[in-house]
């Protein structure tokens, strides 16, 4: 999801059912919100319950209307270089660590030079995030039993 001129909000998702959409639409945008989405039957109906909601149809090769203000291609953008970065760089991500990499892409989208950050406030941002906080490694075999750290 992203704001038109605001920040990319990303979730890992177990499936792209119409529950899932909704639920996750709805704890990040608000349905004062005019909706803009390729034209999925998922949307339709969650669509419906948001202030305005307009379509894409990328089957017939529409991909903006409306003098350029509805179209996807913002989120399109970030979810292609999200796979390119899973399928390039990471290669096996596995679904328990998905939302680590999804919500380093999205930091990187909303922090990038395009939007006024340049890499040294990026890495200030990185810095005080971290402040306070104790990183611990454990093997990931340990991990998931919560057994000793490594």
């Amino acid at each position: 999801l992203i704001e038109r001129g605001g920040e990319m909000r990303a979730k890992a998702v177990p499936d792209v059912t119409g529950k899932t959409v909704r639920d996750v639409l709805v704890e990040n945008a608000s349905t004062d919100s005019y909706l803009m989405t390729d034209d999925a039957s998922t949307y339709l109906r969650i669509g419906q319950e948001f202030y305005g909601h307009s379509t894409t149809d990328h089957s017939k090769r529409e991909y903006v209307k409306a003098g350029g203000f509805v179209h996807s291609n913002t989120a399109e953008s970030f979810f292609a270089i999200l796979k390119r970065g899973i399928n390039g760089s990471f290669h096996s991500v596995s679904e328990k660590h998905l939302q680590r990499y999804v919500d380093e892409f999205a930091f990187r989208w909303n922090t990038r030079e395009a939007r006024g950050v340049e890499d040294f406030d990026r890495a200030n941002r990185i810095l005080k995030a971290a402040k306070g906080k104790r990183l611990t490694y454990r093997r990931t075999d340990e991990a998931e039993d919560g057994q000793a750290e490594g």
